[in-house]
């Protein structure tokens, strides 16, 4: 079995992410146009593990199955910042199905609640060790950059 990343542990750039989560909230599908131009559905599911809780971004088709209380599993999963705020993709390259895991949810932390601020600068990208992508340094204009959260109660 593929190493799961527990929910708490998820940052703004994880990638290549293996996440079991119970479906806790299944919102409703909205139709929104997408920055192409084309119409498209999207619906959020919050899921959580034992560690905490994210919400789920599902495009069209991926919803149509899924079902209040069932525990998912996706694999070759992202995250992404909309407004600052985590969510967990599929994307085009993962999977999602059903798991058979018994998972008692824990609803805090919430990591789609924390904030974070995008910070591009290259040099410490390159220079950061803990940054697993960093090997790609020669494409100098490269989209990813450094994230900070955002606490109001941290001085």
């Amino acid at each position: 079995m593929d190493e799961i990343t527990k929910i708490k542990d998820l940052t703004p750039s994880s990638r290549r992410v293996n996440v079991v989560g119970k479906v806790v909230v299944l919102g409703e599908p909205k139709e929104i146009k997408t920055r192409f131009g084309e119409d498209k559905s999207v619906t959020e599911v919050t899921v959580a593990d034992d560690t905490g809780k994210i919400t789920l971004t599902l495009w069209d088709d991926q919803t149509k199955d899924i079902r209040d209380g069932e525990v998912l599993k996706i694999d070759n999963g992202y995250i992404s910042l909309l407004r600052g705020h985590m969510r967990l993709n599929v994307g085009k390259y993962g999977s999602m199905a059903e798991s058979e895991e018994d998972i008692e949810p824990n609803e805090e932390p919430d990591m789609s609640e924390k904030e974070y601020e995008y910070q591009y600068n290259n040099y410490n990208r390159y220079n950061n060790n803990n940054n697993r992508n960093s090997g790609n340094r020669r494409y100098g204009n490269n989209r990813r950059g450094n994230y900070n959260r955002n606490d109001d109660n941290e001085e």
